[in-house]
């Protein structure tokens, strides 16, 4: 009787931990097939998507890095024939009286800066131009010029040069320097400029050590000449904004210290067209005026 009891209460009350375990179980698996749906290869979570479509997606990436490295390749090429044709230069040797076309684009690299994924040689961190209005009188020594700075006393007007503007605002984050007036407003008194000298020389060094190329582009001012295509494009190429980076900035390169973060990530002393998708046609435009120079040359 104390067994049948036992079993009683092991059966028709409180049942065993093991029949529990059981129950539980069996709960699970009925709220699966009665409640809501499991889930299965062709159903995923919510908000997840199917291995297929992240498959496509990752060989669309790697399909457009593949194809953005031949042509960061083939840009390199051109420029590579484009300095057997005319040579390179650095600001810190130049002068107006060298023979310069009257307009053009120019390419600079940077010493320390190599190339990791197109090939050797030193990479391209800014492209640049100029008589991008309509009637603009500026000519390339012009804008090369006011890059390089006042060769008379060693300084410049960041002022009057963006690229001496970003270079000096990396110089001040990295040296942790007090320039409180640097790029405020388009003038400044004698005695900001006085306080800023120390800096704008800085500048004029650094910038003045980059070997540069440029390309003679004759064309009219404006915002569709054919320089600001070959420009923009080149720039739109060369940027690792938001992108799987190809050729990489060295570790210590100044620009990862500018306060500005298109041009920290880019990897260019460049902040317009860095988040830009390329045409690359453009390179065929580059490969007719580089051909051009060399059957000049």
């Amino acid at each position: 009787m104390k067994n049948s009891k036992r079993q009683s209460a092991g059966t028709c009350g409180k049942p065993p931990i093991k029949y529990i375990a059981v129950m539980k179980n069996s709960k699970r698996q009925s709220a699966g097939t009665c409640g809501k749906p499991p889930m299965t290869k062709g159903r995923p979570k919510e908000g997840v998507e199917p291995l297929s479509t992240l498959t496509q997606s990752v060989g669309r990436l790697v399909t457009h890095m593949d194809e953005r490295r031949e042509h960061l390749i083939k840009f390199y090429s051109l420029l590579g024939r484009l300095e057997k044709s005319i040579g390179t230069r650095t600001l810190a040797s130049c002068s107006g009286r060298m023979d310069w076309p009257k307009r053009g684009v120019y390419f600079f690299r940077e010493l320390g800066e190599l190339r990791s994924d197109t090939g050797d040689g030193l990479r391209i961190v800014r492209v640049g131009t100029h008589a991008l209005k309509t009637d603009s009188r500026t000519k390339l020594w012009t804008r090369l010029s006011q890059h390089k700075g006042q060769p008379s006393t060693g300084g410049g007007n960041h002022r009057g040069s963006i690229f001496r503007l970003i270079v000096g605002a990396a110089l001040i984050s990295r040296d942790m320097g007090e320039f409180p007036t640097w790029g405020d407003g388009n003038t400044a008194k004698g005695d900001v400029r006085i306080g800023e000298f120390p800096l704008e020389c800085e500048v004029s060094l650094v910038i003045g050590k980059m070997p540069f190329l440029w390309l003679s582009l004759e064309d009219d001012a404006g915002p569709g000449s054919r320089r600001g295509y070959v420009e923009r494009n080149a720039i739109a190429l060369l940027s690792n904004y938001h992108r799987h980076p190809l050729d990489q900035p060295s570790p210590h390169w100044l620009g990862r210290h500018c306060d500005r973060e298109k041009v920290r990530t880019s990897g260019l002393w460049n902040s317009n067209h860095v988040d830009e998708s390329y045409d690359p046609r453009f390179l065929d435009e580059l490969e007719r005026h580089v051909s051009a120079v060399g059957g000049a040359s």
